[in-house]
């Protein structure tokens, strides 16, 4: 239990190797030591390299000791797009939609997000904590190491802080990273309906108390049509980043609005969705470094056209991919569906695959310092395949490939146990 663990003979570690995020030709860069190992020390990464160079004189005295004979080493998973923490579920909605109901028709009728809202609202923290946990541990055993929740299923002051709230509680119950957003502004409520500035106003209140109590480091918006407009966007993200948050948001998903070019604009870390995103969009984000967090298993459940990936990675974007597991949308924290999708139909080579779900992910929240590659002196986030090559990943279509999870230097899942 001490964090110091040394893999050795893995036929691939694959390091990701960099300390921000990789754009265009450089996500194909995964930086593979052949027959390779890793140190950690006290839950850092110490050295890494060939096992015959690194361990030659190495005193393992002290290390639990992993042999990776025909497997593949990676950095942990980094899910940077979900909304893990919600009461109540949605299964009807997704019959309505595979009967053609459009996702702005769903939320027209009051179901969508305020049928989240509702459940959330009359959740107890208590059993929110409990999901939460179930939720978290399906992702760990798909190597995820580092998820980013969303609050957004409140709309007032009591239930978004409620979110948070149970986000620090989880963080720590439970071994892995959890990096909070306040998406105050994820839709808007039923007395605010033609009064959307005035919400905004509403959400922008919340940001001392949010901010005050640590309890979220990046805000959100769902800028859409009939959502939040640009300006409305663009007033909250500058207020956000004044006090300190960094900012994100959902941005083009159903309609061309604007949202890639305002995420340039204002500096947001990441914009999110991007399936209609223009040309002018992709290209302000690939030169002011905003990463695109790209989502295809929303797509994919909302039977829509995938985000251009292959695109803007040719544009010089860096784009990472997320699952953005929600109750309603996409209803699936699978990183396997997410590397098959983004490969199959969205034209990303498995290498560019792997870099967006690990060091741009990590980038995507901030913390491409310290997690998301393997490289000395970062937390030893690691996950082992139990096939010898990272391609097997998406080769393997939508089955986990992972065999085992490791956090800070100690084994938090097996699939062996």
């Amino acid at each position: 239990m001490s964090g110091n663990l040394i893999i050795k003979n893995a036929s691939q570690v694959v390091t990701c190797s960099g300390f921000k995020a990789k754009q265009g030709k450089k996500m194909s860069d995964l930086g593979i030591i052949e027959e390779g190992a890793v140190i950690i020390q006290d839950g850092i990464i110490q050295d890494v390299g060939k096992s015959s160079e690194i361990l030659k004189d190495f005193n393992t005295e002290g290390f639990e000791v992993i042999d990776a004979k025909n497997k593949a080493v990676l950095p942990g998973f980094v899910d940077s797009h979900t909304h893990f923490v919600f009461g109540g579920y949605r299964p009807d909605e997704f019959a309505w939609r595979l009967r053609g109901d459009s996702y702005m028709d769903i939320m027209n009728r009051g179901g969508g997000i305020a049928n989240s809202v509702n459940a959330t609202r009359d959740a107890s923290k208590l059993s929110l904590v409990d999901s939460g946990l179930k939720r978290l541990d399906s992702m760990l055993a798909f190597g995820v190491t580092t998820v980013e929740g969303k609050s957004g299923y409140g709309l007032e002051r009591d239930t978004e802080i409620k979110q948070l709230e149970v986000m620090k509680e989880l963080e720590k119950k439970h071994p892995m990273d959890i990096v909070s957003t306040f998406l105050g502004a994820h839709a808007t409520p039923p007395q605010f309906k033609g009064k959307e500035d005035d919400f905004i106003d509403h959400i922008i209140d919340m940001l001392p108390e949010v901010v005050e109590k640590k309890l979220a480091e990046f805000c959100d918006v769902f800028c859409e049509k009939n959502v939040f407009s640009l300006e409305q966007s663009r007033r909250l993200l500058l207020r956000a980043k004044e006090l300190g948050l960094g900012a994100k948001i959902h941005a083009d998903e159903i309609v061309q609005l604007g949202g890639a070019e305002l995420a340039a604009e204002v500096g947001a870390v990441s914009a999110d969705h991007l399936l209609q995103a223009s040309d002018l969009g992709i290209k302000n984000m690939a030169e002011k470094g905003v990463v695109a967090t790209l989502l295809p298993g929303t797509a994919f459940s909302l039977k829509e056209s995938y985000a251009r990936g292959r695109f803007m990675i040719d544009q010089g974007c860096a784009v990472a991919l997320a699952t953005d597991f929600n109750p309603g949308s996409c209803f699936s924290e699978s990183i396997p569906l997410v590397f098959a999708l983004a490969t199959l139909y969205m034209n990303l080579s498995p290498e560019e695959a792997i870099t967006a779900l690990t060091i741009n992910g990590a980038a995507a929240v901030n913390r491409a310092q310290s997690i998301g590659s393997i490289d000395q002196g970062k937390l030893g986030d690691l996950v082992i395949l139990e096939f010898p090559s990272y391609r097997f990943i998406p080769y393997h279509v939508g089955v986990n490939t992972v065999e085992t999870v490791i956090k800070k230097g100690k084994i938090v899942f097996s699939k062996e146990k």
